[in-house]
């Protein structure tokens, strides 16, 4: 019997890896979730809906309230001796995503909280496999052809979230040979291939913000050349793959990149975007500079809704290279479809929720 514990709940992706274990998994002992105390109320709602026409009741579920930032994650010390035995599958998500976030908010979440983290994973005696969520972007600003075991390789950052992502990874793989460990490397999360569901309108929703602002203007310009790949994956790809890999033998000291194997330029993107969303071509290009530069104004931002730090994934001709992740899922029919066959379902989501201030990222 297996039971699970999970950091990052009740965030999407968190929930998303629940729901699909379930799913897909028997033997299921118990699931516990860490969760800070503003958010108890909300996983509280969350589990209610996963246990609907499933076997499990909420009974199966404990609700801790935590803080991967203090030391033993702020535990109730009555439940870590039963952890330390219990404990079979660990997925510690919890981060602080956002591209623009300040330094030592992201130090703090993302480094400090995953020493803290795998700290307390080598106190557990019975774990058979820690997934921790890294992102293919610890490459930083690195061109040409980025593989699964790549990691120091001076890179630079484009931001403080790549850069204490990369921190966080390089804890991790230190303590590979001490624990069954699985490193998750997705690339630009998107909604739901089918159904276009997504919790945020970051990464390509920004497009689609700024198109929507755009939309009544004639023409509207490319941003920058657009040369470089747009590796954007959905949902229900990424968590797919890390539940069967996350259980499967052969990951066990593996980096998976799960990005998709066959993306289209930024350029591409952007084109399939507007025509599906305006149904119009785009005309002119809009140096990045430029763009950047009025992004540099807050007014800006906020009625554009696009966070600057956006447009560097423009710039960096990167290729992510996902062999490793590609050999393993290929006998599991998990695979990542193309993102144009995505394009309807993501546009109708957005078309739906874009008022939606929950779903919009706060822009500063």
């Amino acid at each position: 019997m297996n039971s699970y514990f999970f950091t990052g709940f009740p965030g999407f992706l968190a929930t998303s890896l629940v729901k699909r274990i379930i799913e897909t998994k028997t033997g299921i002992h118990h699931f516990y979730l860490l969760v800070l105390p503003h958010f108890i109320e909300k996983a509280e709602q969350e589990v209610k809906k996963i246990v609907e026409g499933t076997d499990l009741t909420t009974s199966h579920f404990t609700i801790i309230p935590g803080d991967i930032t203090k030391v033993n994650l702020k535990l109730p010390i009555k439940l870590i001796d039963q952890l330390e035995e219990e404990l079979t599958h660990i997925f510690h998500l919890a981060a602080i995503y956002d591209l623009a976030v300040p330094k030592d908010l992201a130090y703090d979440v993302n480094v400090i909280g995953t020493k803290i983290m795998n700290d307390w994973i080598l106190t557990l005696k019975n774990v058979k496999r820690y997934v921790y969520f890294s992102t293919a972007y610890v490459s930083g600003t690195r061109e040409g052809l980025i593989l699964e075991n790549d990691l120091e390789m001076s890179q630079q950052f484009k931001n403080h979230y790549e850069w204490t992502k990369f921190e966080a990874e390089k804890l991790v793989q230190n303590v590979m040979d001490q624990v069954p460990l699985t490193i998750i490397r997705p690339g630009i999360v998107k909604g739901h291939s089918k159904t276009g569901e997504t919790i945020k309108f970051d990464g390509p929703y920004f497009i689609l913000n700024f198109l929507d602002r755009l939309k009544k203007i004639p023409r509207i310009p490319y941003l920058g050349k657009g040369e470089v790949e747009g590796n954007f994956v959905p949902v229900d790809y990424v968590i797919d793959a890390t539940v069967y890999l996350g259980h499967k033998d052969e990951g066990v000291g593996k980096t998976y990149h799960l990005t998709d194997p066959n993306p289209y330029t930024m350029r591409e993107v952007y084109e399939m975007l507007m025509r599906q969303y305006l149904q119009k071509e785009p005309l002119g290009t809009v140096p990045l500079t430029v763009a950047k530069s009025f992004l540099s104004f807050s007014f800006l931002r906020k009625w554009t809704k696009v966070e600057k730090e956006s447009l560097d994934y423009f710039r960096f001709q990167a290729k992510y290279d996902c062999t490793h992740a590609q050999t393993d899922l290929k006998d599991s029919g998990i695979f990542c479809p193309d993102f144009k066959e995505t394009l309807p379902a993501m546009i109708d989501f957005y078309e739906k929720y874009k008022d939606d201030q929950d779903k919009q990222l706060k822009i500063l």
